[in-house]
């Protein structure tokens, strides 16, 4: 029989950061969850991505065990990472924080296919533009 699901816990995490510390402990810790094994088994997950943040969904069952899922990156992350940005616009369509080119887009687009929803390669690529413009970077190519 199927183990029974108490919740769901969703936390971005710096990849092989993982440590007791807010905010992984308390949310683990209210759950039941050991705390440690999580932090042990999301390290040694991330070792190769280290200080990259993954959004990560923990499932909890009734006998207190769990396991998670890390997702790809935020493209805002992506395309601060890409671009060498400290952060976006404050004002964002008022003030340009930087340009992105096209390459730049398809790369972070194929590097999310498997969490985004759209079904086409432009479609992905309208999803990371629209990311783009509102951490008011400006797209050298349209």
């Amino acid at each position: 029989m199927a183990k029974k699901i108490v919740g769901f816990i969703k936390l971005t995490i710096a990849g092989a950061k993982a440590n007791p510390s807010p905010p992984i402990g308390p949310a683990l810790g209210q759950r039941g969850v050991n705390i440690m094994e999580f932090c042990k088994a999301f390290n040694a997950k991330t070792q190769k991505d280290a200080g990259t943040l993954f959004p990560t969904i923990i499932t909890v069952y009734s006998d207190r065990s769990f396991t998670f899922v890390t997702k790809t990156p935020p493209a805002s992350y992506l395309l601060k990472d890409k671009l060498k940005l400290k952060s976006g616009s404050k004002k964002p369509g008022l003030e340009s924080a930087g340009q992105v080119g096209q390459k730049v887009v398809q790369e972070i687009a194929e590097l999310k296919k498997p969490d985004l929803t759209a079904a086409t390669d432009e479609a992905r690529m309208r999803t990371i533009e629209g990311s783009a413009r509102s951490m008011g970077l400006k797209l050298d190519y349209k």
